[in-house]
């Protein structure tokens, strides 16, 4: 299960850090488009530096398990924030990789976090 585990960081570490370092490319489009997903500009401001500095501990071995579980408590908040714009009929943009991921929200965007969710509890158990 070790390598599990392994795998299990690295490859959730390398999502988290495209992630975030996409939301960075972004610029000032990010903060626009997180807020059109309901998030503070607070949070806004921070989510790409979370995402960048707690994928590099998951990539790098580092802090487990606690880096895993800041991913999954991360990652359960994305998903909900997520279900709670459908619920209301709206689809904004998924902003969730920058440039990358422009198509609006649906429920396949539920269904790949629940899958990046099941890697974290894996590095959470095992990495």
């Amino acid at each position: 299960m070790d390598v599990l585990g392994f795998l299990a960081e690295v490859s959730l570490g390398i999502v988290f850090v495209v992630a975030g370092a996409s939301k960075v490319a972004r610029g000032r489009e990010w903060p626009v488009q997180a807020a059109d997903l309901g998030a503070p500009r607070p949070v806004a401001l921070a989510v790409p530096w979370w995402e960048i500095v707690v994928g590099a501990l998951l990539v790098a071995g580092l802090g487990s398990p606690w880096a895993a579980l800041a991913a999954l408590v991360t990652l359960i908040g994305f998903t909900l924030a997520i279900v709670v714009q459908l619920r209301r009929g709206r689809h904004p943009q998924c902003a969730c990789f920058g440039a990358w991921s422009t198509a609006p929200l649906g429920v396949r965007h539920v269904v790949r976090n629940v899958g990046f969710v099941a890697l974290a509890v894996l590095a959470a158990l095992f990495g």
